[in-house]
C-alpha cells in the first residue's frame, strides 16, 4: 500500500507540440531515480514514447503514466500528446489528474494546442503551474511567455523564478521565494547567494510577487503594507493556497535538454500542486436515478470508487485498463461493479507502470492510478464500484471522428484478422472508429485527423501484422432536416398466414445542436404503449443512414402525432419497419442539409507571407476572424474552414511561405455546406453506389 494520501500528486504533463514536453518528463524521470539514463526524443529513446510510431515520428501519441518518488512523495506522472488529432488522450488524462504542468517553449510562446489544452483544464478545474522551458534557445523571451500567458489564456501568471541570462549566456535562475541564486553544471545544482548586479532585479521582482499574492492573503497583505519582513513558508503557504483556488499560475523555467531546472521543477509539483486530499471528495449519481448524489471522499475507508480512463493493449499480459481510484480500497482478485456496463468485473493483477516496466501490488488505494489485468467490459470512462454502493461518476467526453479512409486487407484470408484489430484498436482509442458498409463491402475507419488514421494504419501493420490497402481520406458529413414537416405511412403487407400492420403520423422538425428527441403525443391508444418504443427504434435505426447521401443523421425531433394498428398483425417489427420508412419520406421532403465538419485553424506565419497564406485559405471557403502579433516580424492569423478543403494543406502551405508558417487545426463543429457543394457530393454519392 502505499503512504499516506496527502504524499501523492497526481500530475499530467501538456503542451503543444514540440515544447519539449517528453524530455521534461525523461528528465524528471532521470532525476527520481526511474531511469539510469536520460532517454531522447530526437533518438527514439524516450521512456514514456515507447511506441515505435512514436519514435519514429519524435513526438507523443498515447499518453503513458509512470510512477515515481520525489521527498517522500510518490508522483503518478501522466506525459500526454501535443498533437491535436490525438486531443482525446488529453482529455481523459485531465478527468483523472489533481495537478498539471503546462510547458511552454520560451521561443514559440503561447501556441495554439497551448490554448486548447488550457481551455481543457480550465473545464476540469485543474490546478496549474507553467514551466517555461527551452531558455538557452536562440530568441528565449521569459517575459514575453509571461505577457502572452495573461493575454491570451487569462492565466494570471506569477513568475517564481528570475532568469539568469538567456539564450546561450542561460545559467539557471533566482529563487524568488528563498531569495536564493540556483545555478547547474552538470546535473548538480548549485545554490548561492544572490550576485550584487542581480540583485536589485531580484528584490524587485520578489515585491511585485508579493504584491500579487497579497490580494489572495490577509497575513501577506497586512505584513507588507506594514514594510515587514515575510518568511519563505508564508509566501510558499499563500502561493499554494491561491494556485489551488485556480486564482493565480505559479511560473518555473528552465533548460531541460541541458537538465537545467528539473529539480526545482520537482520541488514545485510538492510544494504547489494538490494531492487528492486538497481536491477533496468527487461527487457521482445513483445508478438508477440521476437526481440523486452521491460524494466520495479520498479515502481508504469509503466504499470503492474508480473511473477506466484507458485501454491498452500489451502484448506481454494482454489487456491493461488504466483507472484513477478516487475511494477506497482495491485488492487483487477483487470483484466490483461496473455501473456503465451494468456488469461485474474481477480485478485478476494489479500493476502499478514505469512506462514499459511494470510492478505487481497487492492492493491499491484511494488517489492511485494503477493498471488492471483482466477486466472484460470495462472501456474508457467506466465507473467501477462497491458492489453495494453503485455510483456513477462523470463519463469522459469523446469528440466526433471527422475523418474516413477505406482499409481492406491485402488477402481476403486476413479478413478476420483485420476485424479483430480494429476491435482491439477502437477499445484502446474511443475517438477512433471502424465500421464494415455491407453495400460496398468495404471497412471503413474515422478518426481525428490525417495523423490520427496514419498512426491507425501503421499499427495495423506493424502490431498486429495485417497489411492494408487503404483508399483516400474522405470527409464524414452528416445530414439533418432544413425545415418541420409530417409525414403519414402506413405499412401493410399480407403474404398467407400473419401479415404485418403498422401506421404512423410523425412530425420531423429541426433539432439544431441537441441531437435526436423523441416526444409521443399521441391520444387514445392509436399505437398501443408497447409499440411506442418500436416506433422510437425505428426512427433511431434509419438515422444511421440519411436518405440524401447515406451519412448519418442528427439534430431531429420526432413527434409521434397519431397512427393505428391492427389486433393481429401488429408487432414491434411492423411499427419499427413502419417508423424507419415513415422517417425516410418526410426527411425527403423535409429540405434535407448536408452538414460538414468546419475545423478552427490558427496559422503562425511571417508578416512577408500574410498575403499569400490568407488568399490561398480563401480558395478553400476559409474565413479569418482574427490576426495579432505572434512575435516581432510574425502574425498569428485565426479562422474556421470546412475540413474537406484541407488535405494536403501542409504541402501548400510550405510552399506559399517558404517552409517558414505552420499551422494547427481542430474540430469546431457541424456546419451547412453551400447547396452547390451539397449537390455535387449527393451526386458523386449515387454514381458510387450505383
Amino acid at each position: 500500500m502505499s503512504q499516506s494520501i496527502s504524499r501523492l500528486r497526481n500530475i499530467g504533463i501538456a503542451a503543444h507540440i514540440d515544447a519539449g514536453k517528453t524530455t521534461v518528463t525523461e528528465r524528471v524521470l532521470f532525476f527520481t531515480g526511474v531511469n539510469r539514463k536520460m532517454g531522447e526524443v530526437h533518438d527514439g529513446q524516450a521512456t514514456m514514447d515507447f511506441m515505435k510510431q512514436e519514435q519514429e515520428r519524435g513526438i507523443t501519441i498515447a499518453s503513458a503514466a509512470i510512477t515515481t518518488q520525489w521527498r517522500d512523495h510518490q508522483i503518478n506522472l501522466i506525459d500526454t500528446p501535443g498533437h491535436v488529432d490525438f486531443t482525446i488522450e488529453v482529455e481523459r488524462s485531465l478527468r483523472v489528474i489533481d495537478g498539471m504542468i503546462a510547458v511552454f517553449c520560451a521561443v514559440g510562446g503561447v501556441e495554439p494546442q497551448s490554448e486548447t489544452v488550457w481551455n481543457q483544464a480550465d473545464k476540469y478545474r485543474v490546478p496549474r503551474i507553467a514551466f517555461v522551458n527551452k531558455m538557452d534557445r536562440t530568441g528565449a523571451d521569459f517575459n514575453e511567455v509571461v505577457e502572452q500567458m495573461n493575454k491570451y489564456l487569462g492565466a494570471n501568471a506569477v513568475p517564481l523564478h528570475l532568469p539568469l541570462g538567456a539564450e546561450e549566456h542561460f545559467e539557471g535562475m533566482i529563487d524568488l521565494i528563498s531569495m536564493k541564486s540556483v545555478v547547474f553544471s552538470e546535473k548538480e545544482r548549485v545554490e548561492s547567494e544572490i550576485s550584487e548586479d542581480m540583485l536589485p532585479k531580484a528584490i524587485e521582482a520578489r515585491k511585485e510577487l508579493i504584491e500579487k499574492i497579497s490580494d489572495y492573503n490577509d497575513e501577506v497583505a497586512m505584513l507588507y503594507l506594514e514594510d515587514e519582513h515575510i518568511p519563505a513558508e508564508l509566501l510558499m503557504s499563500a502561493v499554494r493556497d491561491a494556485t489551488l483556488k485556480l486564482l493565480i499560475t505559479p511560473v518555473f523555467l528552465g533548460a531541460a535538454y541541458k537538465n537545467k531546472g528539473i529539480q526545482l521543477l520537482l520541488d514545485a509539483v510538492i510544494d504547489y500542486l494538490p494531492s487528492p486530499v486538497d481536491v477533496g471528495a468527487i461527487i457521482g449519481h445513483d445508478v438508477d436515478n440521476e437526481e440523486k448524489t452521491y460524494s466520495r471522499g479520498p479515502s481508504n475507508n469509503e466504499p470503492f470508487s474508480a473511473l477506466a480512463f484507458k485501454l491498452i493493449n500489451d502484448p506481454f499480459v494482454g489487456q491493461q485498463t488504466f483507472i484513477r481510484i478516487f475511494s477506497g480500497t482495491l485488492k487483487s482478485g477483487m470483484s466490483f461493479y461496473n455501473a456503465t456496463k451494468e456488469k461485474n468485473e474481477r480485478a485478476g493483477r494489479i500493476f502499478r507502470i514505469k512506462a514499459k516496466e511494470r510492478e505487481e501490488i497487492k492492493e491499491a488505494g484511494a488517489g492511485e492510478i494503477v493498471a488492471l489485468v483482466g477486466l472484460k467490459y470495462a472501456r474508457t470512462g467506466d465507473t467501477l464500484c462497491d458492489d453495494d454502493h453503485p455510483i456513477l461518476l462523470e463519463s469522459i467526453h469523446i469528440p466526433p471522428a471527422v475523418i474516413e479512409l477505406k482499409v481492406n486487407s491485402e488477402d481476403r484470408k486476413d479478413h478476420k484478422k483485420l476485424s479483430e484489430a480494429l476491435a482491439k484498436l477502437s477499445n484502446e482509442d474511443p475517438s477512433f472508429r471502424a465500421h464494415f458498409d455491407d453495400e460496398t463491402e468495404e471497412t471503413i475507419i474515422a478518426g481525428m485527423g490525417e495523423l490520427h488514421l496514419e498512426i491507425i494504419v501503421d499499427r495495423l501493420k506493424e502490431e498486429f501484422a495485417v497489411p492494408v490497402v487503404i483508399g483516400e481520406p474522405s470527409v464524414s458529413f452528416r445530414e439533418t432536416i432544413g425545415i418541420a414537416q409530417e409525414s403519414n405511412y402506413k405499412h401493410v403487407k399480407q403474404s398467407g398466414g400473419k401479415g404485418q400492420y403498422a401506421h404512423t403520423v410523425i412530425r420531423f422538425e429541426p433539432n439544431q445542436g441537441k441531437g435526436f428527441e423523441f416526444m409521443d403525443v399521441s391520444k387514445g391508444g392509436v399505437v398501443p404503449n408497447e409499440f411506442i418504443s418500436s416506433v422510437q427504434k425505428g426512427i433511431k435505426k434509419a438515422l444511421t443512414k440519411g436518405p440524401l447521401a447515406g451519412y448519418p443523421v442528427v439534430d431531429v425531433k420526432a413527434v409521434l402525432l397519431d397512427g393505428s394498428h391492427h389486433a393481429v398483425d401488429s408487432s414491434d417489427m411492423a411499427f419499427q419497419i413502419c417508423a424507419s420508412l415513415c422517417f425516410k419520406q418526410g426527411f425527403i421532403k423535409g429540405n434535407p442539409i448536408l452538414l460538414e465538419p468546419v475545423m478552427k485553424i490558427e496559422i503562425n506565419t511571417p508578416d512577408d507571407y500574410i498575403g499569400n497564406v490568407t488568399g490561398d485559405l480563401n480558395k478553400r471557403r476559409g474565413r479569418i476572424e482574427s490576426m495579432r502579433r505572434f512575435r516581432k516580424g510574425a502574425q498569428k492569423l485565426s479562422g474556421f474552414v470546412p475540413l474537406m478543403e484541407m488535405f494536403g494543406y501542409a504541402t501548400t502551405l510550405r510552399n506559399v511561405s517558404s517552409g517558414r508558417a505552420n499551422y494547427s487545426m481542430e474540430f469546431y463543429q457541424y456546419m451547412p455546406m453551400p447547396m452547390a457543394k451539397q449537390e455535387e457530393i449527393v451526386k458523386a454519392k449515387q454514381e458510387e453506389n450505383k
